[in-house]
This record gives C-alpha cells, sequence and structure tokens, in this order.
C-alpha cells in the first residue's frame, strides 16, 4: 500500500507522517508537493500538521485553495482515504471535507503535550484494529485545536457514528470532547492528536500505530 503525504509551504509533520508510514509501518510513502494537480498512484492520503501558509487567515484558509486539494476532494469523492492531522484537519474543514470549525483553544494559549484519547468508534477505515473504549496515548501540539459546531451537526455526528475520538480530559475546549470526526461517506477523518508521533517506544507510545494498522488492512481487504 502507498501513502502520499501533502506538503504545504509550512508544514513541519510531513516527515513525521513520512517516517511513521514508511519506517515504523513499513510501506512506502511519498511527498506529494501542495502545486502538484494530481496525486500519483497513491492509496491514501495524509494531510500533516503544522502551519500551511504560516496560519495567515486562520489554520488551513489559505491551504484549502492549493492545487492539491482538488485532486484530494477528487480523491475523497472517489473513495480514497483520507486522514487530516492536526492542520490537517484544519484545512479538511475549511475545505467543507468535514463540518465544524477549529477555533482558538479555551485558554488562549499553545498546548503541547500527551493526552488521553478515548476510541469513540471503530466502525471506520482508521480505527478499525482499534478497540472501542481504549484509551490511546498520543500528544497534541495546537493553538488552534477547539472543535466547534452547532448543535444540529453536532447531534448529527452523534447519531451516524461518526465523532471517532473524544478527549479523556478536553485539554482545549472542544464541544463534546470531540477530537476526531468522519465524513458521511466515512473515508475522511481528522483529528488534532497526532497518531504519527506515538509509533514506536522511543517516541514515549507506539498508540497512534494502530490508525495506520487500520488504514493498511482496510486498503488490503478492499474494504472503504
Amino acid at each position: 500500500m502507498k501513502f502520499g503525504v501533502v506538503v504545504f509551504p509550512g508544514s513541519n509533520c510531513d516527515h513525521d507522517a513520512w517516517y511513521a508510514v514508511s519506517h515504523n509501518l513499513g510501506h512506502p510513502a511519498e511527498m506529494i508537493w501542495h502545486e502538484s494537480t494530481t496525486l500519483g498512484d497513491v492509496d491514501a492520503v495524509i494531510l500533516p500538521g503544522g502551519f500551511s501558509y504560516g496560519d495567515y487567515l486562520r489554520g488551513g484558509a489559505i491551504a484549502k485553495f492549493s492545487p492539491v486539494m482538488q485532486a484530494v476532494r477528487r480523491f475523497a469523492d472517489e473513495g480514497g482515504l483520507v486522514l487530516g492531522v492536526c492542520n490537517g484537519f484544519q484545512i479538511l474543514v475549511e475545505s467543507a471535507l468535514l463540518p465544524g470549525a477549529l477555533l482558538r483553544n479555551r485558554d488562549l494559549r499553545f498546548i503541547c503535550r500527551q493526552v488521553g484519547l478515548r476510541t469513540q468508534s471503530t466502525d471506520s477505515p482508521f480505527t478499525n484494529a482499534l478497540e472501542k473504549g481504549k484509551v490511546l496515548r498520543l500528544p497534541i501540539a495546537h493553538g488552534d485545536g477547539c472543535y466547534y459546531a452547532d448543535d444540529r451537526t453536532l447531534d448529527e455526528l452523534e447519531d451516524e457514528d461518526r465523532v471517532v475520538f473524544r478527549y479523556a480530559d478536553n485539554p482545549n475546549g472542544s464541544m463534546r470532547d470531540i477530537a476526531g470526526i468522519l465524513n458521511r461517506e466515512r473515508n475522511v477523518m481528522g483529528m488534532m492528536p497526532h497518531p504519527e508521533r506515538a509509533t514506536e517506544p522511543l517516541m514515549g507510545s507506539t498508540d497512534g500505530l494502530g490508525i495506520f494498522e487500520s488504514m493498511v488492512a482496510t486498503l488490503v481487504s478492499g474494504r472503504k
């Protein structure tokens, strides 16, 4: 299985994602520059964390206009797996590939630490290798990670089992403790915590591997 990692000006977790997939998971991965109009022959796409375009205006607001995002949208519309992490999550909501918005953290401070992340749903291509209810230990590093949506959207996410992860101890004020969500078709996921930074013992946790292993299992079995 081949992963594509999209690189925007200001991305700083692109090599982390590439390393997690290629070295710790053992699958080929390649970088895809933001000016590319195609994704090549990849089987899954990762939008990594960082500060795309310096987070001018707000996180992801400019990145959504990158040529590559048209290719990402086509890929998603065709059922391809798309994972957005941190800034990648912000780009997905700005691009309307996921609902809601990511606002300034509750205390208006940048937070960089490990958090507990409760697995809310295993009925997805990104979590099928995980155990429902299990608390993962993953790092966060964001200033705009407070998930917001109106009550109707929040209820819809709940009713359709599209809330994938919740914070065990909400660090940023996200509504209903939401840390990760799916689109209606369940092939696009955005999350604020960084699974790519928890893929080997030296990092302090290997809990992030299960997310990438789930994606591989989905692709191998042909399930979306």
